[in-house]
């Protein structure tokens, strides 16, 4: 347990250069979403196919939340 006021010391990557949240051979934060959004895309097609609405429903808010996400990751680095 750490004293009140003190942050614990985050351990060190083995990664030069790379991201805490990346293993080796992973791509970033935007190949991620970019893969989760058609995979989202593939199983929303299957809970339509099969009649679970509510899992083709939540299913297709989150591609819409994984693609606004890449629209606006692309709009930032345009700016």
């Amino acid at each position: 347990m750490t004293k009140p006021g003190k942050k614990r010391a985050r351990a060190v990557s083995g990664t030069p250069g790379g991201s805490r949240h990346e293993e080796p051979g992973e791509g970033g934060a935007d190949e991620a979403v970019t893969f989760i959004a058609e995979q989202v895309g593939a199983l929303r097609k299957l809970a339509e196919r099969h009649k679970l609405d509510v899992l083709h429903y939540l299913l297709g808010m989150t591609k819409l939340e994984a693609d606004e996400h890449l629209r606006l990751r692309s709009k930032r680095k345009l700016s």
